[in-house]
């Protein structure tokens, strides 16, 4: 065995979607043999020692017989997980001489060992592989990792024992840009929603515009069919929309390939979710449903059902399409920038003004059941509509409609026109009068019926998108009554919000 020396190997934790660099620095000298490791490690990482002791020993390596100090830098870093394994242990084989390490200079380790020295994925991969890009190393994790950017240079590591031929041995892990192209999603299609035209037509003007949605309509009527195939008529992921989406379903340890193949996102909770799972939190800190669903669509079925106080949560993100933790090793910023699609009964039975069934609800209980569907919340979601339930003839017959390619067409054409638009404006053009392009009539079509239905300012912004957005989807650089009167249409509130 070569001399001993002091080495530093090139590692790193995550912290939110970000991966935070860190220093392994392995110290081998007289003493009591064993590791003692320092830094601001969690559990995780202490037991990493065990994992690294075993793992040398299966792999033909030799575990010194001397006191190893592993300092992970810097010190006020929390260091959470178990993707440190691997570095620690490459640098104890090179501070003992029995790997070169010169020739690990420059790669950034990242991975769990197996008690047997293979080398296991962990979570974040995405977050690691743009980490090790800027600072221009190339990433060593598990050859069963997915989820390189495009750009980054990310190599697979079987087994520990691999690194005796250094890293020229080692097989690049493909990108994410690399793979293969096809379809958004081949599996489902609007095509199959029979009888559902207006509601078609809603969505396609929710897409367009990204506006919020609640479908009212008792059970059967296919909202949530509706729903499902909302992501294949959005635009597909790329640039920076892709490598936020890829970072978040990485580091949440969720499937990427969906979104790798630039398909929106889809989350849809239980009604039972807790305020943790919705927004983000845990130990370690890890995104919530509404990051999840970044650049995609969160629908929420059975919306009464959902606690209140998980509700009201959402406003916040709606707003500010970030959601932020405050938490007592610091602060956490997760991007949440969706589609809120929501569907529920009309009344606790479902039967409330559906022809051939008798809703046997009292009257409180559907003013207490339809007021959760309002209030501040309700009044963020731009697009409300009734769902009434599909003739059975049109079903039994199997009538087409619009299926998800037509709409999709509609929707590119829609935010195609919409980007040429605003890139016309000029500065000065600070009304939203003139911003949305509202010619004489419209605007006082929008003025009358907001003081027929004392509508408050956010009310009334929301119904003059929704009308730009009829306008966008047919071309017309002026919005008329007719756009003014169909958005007011789809704004109709249960429960008198």
């Amino acid at each position: 065995m070569m001399a001993a020396r002091d080495v530093a190997i090139r590692a790193a934790v995550l912290r939110g979607i970000e991966a935070v660099p860190v220093s392994v620095e392995v110290s081998i000298s007289s003493g009591i043999p064993g590791i003692t490791l320092v830094g601001s490690a969690d559990n995780a990482v202490l037991e990493g020692r065990t994992r690294v002791r075993c793992a040398l020993d299966s792999t033909g390596f030799e575990m010194p017989r001397a006191h190893v100090t592993v300092n992970l830098s810097p010190g006020e870093v929390k260091k959470t997980g178990t993707g440190l394994d691997l570095a620690i242990a490459v640098g104890i084989l090179c501070a003992s001489g029995q790997l070169k390490y010169d020739v690990l200079r420059d790669a950034l380790f990242v991975g769990e060992l197996s008690l047997d020295g293979r080398v296991s994925p962990v979570r974040g991969t995405a977050s690691y592989a743009r980490l090790s890009s800027s600072v221009g190393a190339c990433l060593v994790t598990s050859a069963k990792a997915t989820g390189a950017l495009t750009g980054a240079s990310v190599l697979g590591l079987p087994a520990l024992e691999m690194l005796r031929q250094g890293l020229s041995g080692l097989d690049e892990i493909g990108s994410f840009g690399s793979q293969d192209e096809g379809a958004l999603d081949g599996d489902i299609d609007y095509a199959d929603v029979v009888d559902q035209e207006i509601a078609k037509r809603a969505l396609v003007i929710a897409a367009t515009g990204r506006h919020g949605v609640l479908m009212v309509g008792p059970p059967g009527a296919g909202k949530s069919m509706l729903a499902k195939r909302l992501p294949t008529i959005l635009p597909k992921l790329e640039g920076s929309d892709l490598e936020e989406a890829l970072l978040i379903h990485s580091v949440a340890g969720q499937p990427t390939e969906r979104i790798a193949r630039g398909i929106p996102p889809f989350r849809a909770p239980h009604h039972s979710i807790s305020t943790a799972g919705m927004t983000g939190g845990g130990k370690p800190i890890l995104p919530g449903e509404v990051s999840l669903a970044h650049r995609g669509v969160l629908f929420l079925d059975e919306l009464p059902e959902f606690a209140s106080n998980v509700l009201q949560l959402l406003r916040q993100p709606l707003e500010d399409k970030v959601i932020r933790l405050v938490r007592a090793d610091g602060a956490y910023a997760f991007p949440c920038d969706f589609m809120l699609v929501a569907a529920a009964n009309p009344c606790p039975c479902g039967h409330l003004g559906d022809p051939g069934h008798t809703c046997k609800c009292a009257a409180p209980a559907i003013d207490r059941y339809q007021l959760k569907m309002g209030g501040p919340l309700g009044d963020r979601i731009d697009i409300s509509m009734h769902v009434a339930r599909p003739t059975s003839k049109k079903i039994v017959s199997g009538e087409a409609g619009m299926s998800s390619d037509d709409m999709r067409k509609q929707v590119l054409r829609g935010r195609e026109y919409a980007s040429w638009r605003t890139s016309r404006l000029s500065g000065d053009e600070k009304t939203l009068e003139r911003q949305l392009g509202f010619d004489a009539s419209a605007s006082t079509e929008l003025t009358g019926i907001a003081g027929r239905l004392a509508l408050g300012g956010r009310a009334i912004t929301r119904i003059a998108r929704v009308a730009r957005t009829i306008a966008d989807i047919d071309e017309r650089e002026l919005v008329c009554p007719d756009d003014v009167l169909e958005a007011c249409a789809l704004r109709t509130r249960m429960g008198g919000s």
